[in-house]
């Protein structure tokens, strides 16, 4: 079976890996400095690096289905975003975390679908009960299916993951102490265009 983007990866050896040697080289030394936390979408058409203009190293990426953050949980279970979450906030020092939902969003839309009872989605059935409130805040304002109720929700469901954020204690206290900045950003992937979630406003405003 063929390896899939073997073209790419030599290219990037051959090509790519030269021209940036020295800086990855710098990273391996004096290690990562990332100048953010980002989380995103485990959606295809999000390209991090790209969408930001970041350079090698600028980003600690964490991507997952609809760019969720569940509430700080002290337990003994596997808790990946949350796992990363405390890495980038207490040994990274992160100074910002950028929440990056996105516009035609699946998961968003799925709050909305019956997934059935198969056992083969139901971590995914578990995983969108963090955003059971918004399914039920955005019926409220918008009690029809369709593309407005779905940004609605996309960019509802920004604002509850910002909020999930703040019940980790070494966020909450970073944010108080002034040297965490939290992020909301809402991607049109149709327009190529950024949001901003201005809190004191309390809405989306283009970058």
């Amino acid at each position: 079976m063929k390896i899939p983007f073997f073209e790419g990866i030599k290219a990037f050896k051959e090509l790519k890996f030269p021209k940036y040697k020295d800086r990855f080289l710098e990273l391996v030394e004096k290690g990562q400095s990332p100048k953010a936390l980002f989380i995103t979408c485990s959606d295809s058409r999000i390209h991090p690096d790209e969408i930001t203009g970041a350079d090698i190293g600028d980003l600690f990426i964490v991507r997952n289905i609809g760019n969720m953050v569940p509430p700080f949980k002290p337990d003994d279970d596997y808790h990946g975003t949350a796992a990363a979450v405390e890495y980038a906030v207490s040994v990274l020092k992160v100074p910002h975390i950028i929440v990056c939902g996105h516009s035609y969003c699946g998961a968003c839309e799925s709050l909305y679908k019956d997934l059935g009872d198969s056992e083969e989605l139901i971590h995914v059935r578990r995983w969108l009960e963090i955003d059971r409130d918004v399914r039920e805040i955005a019926l409220k304002q918008i009690p029809e299916l369709g593309r407005d109720l779905f940004e609605l929700t996309e960019r509802l469901n920004i604002i509850k993951q910002l909020e999930n954020l703040l019940t980790y204690p070494a966020v909450k206290r970073r944010v108080e102490e002034g040297n965490l900045t939290l992020h909301g950003w809402y991607y049109r992937i149709d327009k190529g265009v950024i949001e901003y979630y201005d809190f004191e406003k309390n809405e989306f405003i283009i970058i």
